[in-house]
């Protein structure tokens, strides 16, 4: 009777200066070699995750990318090291107009799957992985889209949730960063969607469905599982969606939420 454990990249598995611990790939490898499903859930993009389920060692199975509008098997055969299950679009022009001067030095990204992105302007170095093609605001608005990004160097994630009332945006599903950072998905999608479709094609129980997130980008994700676990330092509505608190990313708080799984296993 396996578990699918669905786990959250930044600030979960891996720390907020991309570091792995040892102690959580040992935990992950664990699990797995127990025989249970892992899961990368992120808001990465697949060029993003696959790197991650690279140093964790895992070469087959599911990844749900891009918040949910991204589902892709891992298959080491593939030329690219995956292949692309599903992808979820949608009309971004409503959006980017509502986003468009709403703050001086906003920066827009349309996503590219396996590619990079469309931006109106670049955005800072790291934050988005793949190449930043610089378009004007025509063409971001131009084709649908899994997901448009909105950032604001100089603003605080509180002033982004601020700003997102103000907007009132509909049709969509948007998710605040622990940052000035917002994540525009379509409509319905979001981590939680995207693993009951996984679920279902595992054929696994309902209630041995496992959760692991610390943002507001995973608060569905966690409701959606038996068991939701948040993460030490998590803001406190996703502490108040999850079943249970672990450590923070700092104190390997996910490899003790592993760890406990094999050990309850194995003294089942």
């Amino acid at each position: 009777m396996p578990w699918l454990i669905a786990l959250d990249i930044d600030g979960t598995t891996i720390d907020h200066d991309g570091h792995l611990a040892d102690r959580v790939r040992r935990a992950v490898r664990a699990v797995v070699d127990a025989g249970h499903h892992v899961v990368l859930s992120t808001g990465r993009t697949v060029m993003g995750t696959l790197p991650i389920a690279e140093q964790l060692g895992l070469t087959t199975g599911f990844a749900i990318c891009s918040n949910g509008a991204v589902t892709i098997t891992l298959d080491p055969d593939a030329p690219e090291g995956y292949r692309l299950l599903r992808a979820v679009t949608f009309d971004p022009a409503p959006v980017l107009e509502r986003l468009r001067g709403v703050v001086p030095d906003g920066v827009v990204a349309v996503e590219q799957i396996g590619v990079g992105h469309k931006v109106n302007a670049p955005f800072p170095d790291g934050e988005l992985m793949g190449d930043q093609q610089v378009v004007d605001w025509a063409e971001l608005a131009a084709d649908p889209v899994t997901r448009v990004t909105f950032r604001s160097p100089g603003s605080s994630a509180e002033e982004f949730v601020e700003l997102v009332e103000r907007l009132g945006l509909h049709g969509v599903n948007y998710a605040v960063g622990y940052t000035a950072w917002l994540d525009i998905n379509p409509e319905g999608v979001s981590k939680g969607t995207a693993l009951e479709q996984v679920r279902e094609e595992l054929d696994v129980d309902p209630q041995r469905t496992l959760a692991v997130g610390d943002q507001r980008n995973d608060l569905e994700m966690l409701r959606w599982a038996a068991r939701g676990v948040a993460m030490g330092q998590a803001p406190d509505e996703v502490v108040a969606a999850a079943d249970e608190v672990t450590a923070p990313v700092e104190q390997d708080g996910l490899a003790l939420v592993l760890e406990g799984l094999v050990a309850e296993a194995a003294s089942a």
